[in-house]
């Protein structure tokens, strides 16, 4: 009976949230809730779990309204105060699924799995005993994060032991980083790629942009691909980085007016004559929209990249209990023109998949120079550039084919690879060094690195059609370069010689100058 009461308890508090036009409306429908809860616990022919009841039927009703209001069970509550924190307790690495297998991508510097020896390269085969095999990558992040102090226990297969490793690791604070990478592409051009907004992007985006100013940055190119939002107030604060005091950021309007507000640039700060141009894609929402929307109605820069997902609904976490929250939609946000760029959801399968809506269902607005911008379909780019990958690079990359051959590479396991010394070997080998060359950053995957790959490919017995290799030949050159560089350098140089053959930055070096014009003159 408790328990019964325990369930109704917290359908009730979902029911208050959602507005019915009278009171007959919210009795019936409480009835028929607790009509079905006395039904399931005197008639089901097993006993029920009541908290799985609860966290589905709660799921099921906000379903119902839009795909953007969704239940926080206490997996996903955690999740997202980690996020919002900026820090989580774990191991410290990066990891991937690459076909079964569970690799570390790399360790986090001073963490505790970088202490215990972990190596990029590692496969976790078990945590606590279980086996990663059947589990998602996302799975093994949940079992491997935990509360701070408590222990894991995990089996790495090492390849060159050819042996599993068991470890016993602590879990410690780690930091989470929104903004990960930050360098100088060329000459005054900086780049900076915002993973998602959490309560440490601004913080961490203010010191990549004081560490690019003191290099020389006249330019940046602020990369959001990928981005799928996070806090709101986040976005406002780095649109209120480059736009002048008094430009309108962004305004919000709900159904309750308490929720209307408008958002307007608030300092005057030393990067209103940055020239800049961002990054987006179909990956990108909410959050990264906001601030692109900001920039491109303002005329402040230009955007490259493909059309933007369109989420244009805000939405607040409202909490049911200590460890459990409804994150529920109460406005739409429009652009300074005026725009909402939230995309039709009524067929849902077109939403998911982001097919694009037709010019003639948008809505038309200007920018505060006269540029024509649209509605109802996210925000498009001032220049397209649309990613593309050949069916070989695809799938060699979902393999892990690329960071396993780079591991080899730089580790003298591959005939071309004994033809060079690497910076570890560097300062014992540099007097008999001979014939072979030191590996330097200005390293390319040429023709001989090719088929150094090819051969890697036929050893470990992974077919490819040779016609799509030729195809794909630049691709997967841009893939071996990452990974070799990641290999030697760190994950940070890997992503700087990928981005600096990367089509959409290369456009938007390009049109730079245009971004130039637009800055506002005193």
């Amino acid at each position: 009976m408790k328990r019964k009461i325990a369930l109704l308890t917290v359908l009730i508090l979902v029911l208050f949230l959602l507005p019915a036009k009278d009171e007959d409306i919210w009795g019936l429908s409480f009835k028929k809730m607790s009509s079905i809860v006395s039904i399931l616990e005197d008639s089901y022919f097993q006993d029920i779990n009541h908290e799985k009841l609860a966290y589905s039927s709660i799921k099921g009703m906000l379903q119902t309204l839009d795909p953007h209001s969704y239940f926080l069970d206490p997996n996903h509550f955690s999740r997202m105060r980690e996020d919002q924190k900026g820090k989580y307790f774990g191991l410290g690495i990066i990891i991937q699924k690459q076909e079964d297998r569970l690799v570390v991508i790399s360790p986090i510097e001073g963490g505790p799995a970088y202490r215990l020896g972990i190596q990029a390269g590692d496969v976790i085969s078990h945590i606590n005993g279980e086996s990663t095999k059947p589990i998602s990558s996302y799975d093994a992040m949940q079992k491997l994060r935990g509360l701070k102090g408590t222990k894991v226990n995990i089996t790495v297969f090492r390849e060159w032991l050819n042996k599993a490793l068991e470890m016993t690791i602590v879990r410690e604070e780690i930091p989470l980083h929104s903004v990960p990478y930050s360098f100088i592409l060329q000459e005054d051009i900086g780049y900076i790629f915002i993973r998602h907004f959490g309560g440490t992007t601004t913080r961490e985006f203010e010191e990549r942009m004081e560490s690019l100013v003191k290099q020389g940055m006249k330019k940046l190119i602020l990369d959001m691909r990928t981005n799928g939002g996070g806090t709101f107030i986040q976005s406002i604060e780095i649109s209120d980085e480059f736009l002048p005091k008094g430009d309108l950021i962004v305004s919000i309007k709900g159904r309750n007016k308490d929720y209307n507000r408008e958002f307007f640039a608030m300092r005057d700060n030393q990067y209103e004559n940055i020239s800049l141009v961002l990054l987006i894609n179909r990956g990108s929402a909410s959050a990264p929209e906001i601030v692109s929307g900001a920039i491109k109605d303002n005329d402040r820069g230009i955007i490259v990249g493909e059309n933007s997902f369109g989420k244009g609904l805000v939405q607040t976490v409202i909490p049911l209990s200590p460890n459990a929250a409804v994150a529920l939609t109460t406005a739409k946000y429009y652009t300074p023109s005026g725009r909402s760029i939230q995309r039709d959801y009524t067929k849902i399968e077109d939403y998911m998949l982001r097919k694009e809506v037709p010019e003639e269902n948008r809505e038309v607005r200007y920018t505060s120079q006269g540029r024509k911008v649209m509605g109802q379909g996210g925000i498009s780019p001032d220049y397209e550039v649309k990613f593309s990958i050949q069916d070989i690079t695809f799938d060699l990359l979902f393999r892990g084919v690329f960071f396993s051959y780079a591991r080899k590479f730089t580790k003298n396991e591959t005939p071309l690879s004994k033809k060079f010394i690497f910076p570890r070997e560097k300062k014992a080998n540099i007097k008999d060094s001979g014939s072979k060359r030191i590996i330097e950053k200005n390293f390319i995957a040429d023709s001989e690195v090719l088929i150094d790959f090819k051969e890697f490919l036929q050893a470990n017995k992974i077919k490819y059609d040779p016609e799509q290799f030729e195809k794909a030949k630049g691709e997967i050159k841009r893939e071996l370069e990452r990974e070799i560089f990641a290999s030697i350098w760190g994950i940070e140089e890997g992503v700087k010689v990928y981005r600096n053959s990367d089509p959409a930055i290369l456009k938007a070096i390009e049109v730079l100058p245009e971004a130039s014009k637009l800055i506002k003159k005193d």
